[in-house]
């Protein structure tokens, strides 16, 4: 059994992010989406609140399993029993940090990550741009499934 671990601040989960671990899904036996406890950033959403998301996002998919860490992705992912680590990319910008940070976790803890671009329609979509976008008063549908989108509505309703 394959176990692949595919790890972001999902604040918010875009359509960009289903698109990638829904083609995970297809490939491993089993998907941890692990949303990550970053303190050097000042999210919309809690960590519970991003893994309820998620959790509801996946709610129908057996082979999806939604957790929260924080400190290093790869003492997470030996805890998991990982066997790899799955990055989307948008981007050559992405590939480079990306790249970086995949040598980083094969240096620490011998874990491989795979690359899964995402699909064209949704490569130009980040949680940051999302997020500029509502709060600016323009639609989100589209950009995000639509449970996010109403939960963003009411957040911004506040």
């Amino acid at each position: 059994m394959t176990t692949a671990l595919c790890p972001g601040s999902f604040d918010p989960p875009t359509n960009g992010h289903i698109d990638v671990i829904g083609r995970s899904v297809s490939i491993f036996d089993e998907v941890i989406v692990a949303v990550i406890a970053n303190p050097s950033k000042s999210p919309m959403f809690t960590n519970d609140e991003r893994v309820e998301m998620l959790e509801g996002l996946f709610a129908k998919e057996p082979k999806v399993r939604v957790a929260s860490f924080d400190g290093l992705l790869v003492d997470f992912a030996q805890s998991q029993g990982v066997d790899v680590i799955v990055k989307g990319l948008r981007a050559v910008s992405d590939f480079d940090y990306e790249l970086q940070m995949a040598q980083m976790n094969h240096h620490l803890a011998a874990v491989e990550t795979v690359f899964i671009p995402t699909s064209a329609e949704f490569g130009y979509l980040s949680s940051s741009l999302v997020k500029d976008v509502g709060r600016l008063g323009g639609l989100v549908d589209g950009l995000v499934p639509p449970l996010v989108a109403q939960l963003l509505k009411e957040r911004w309703s506040t």
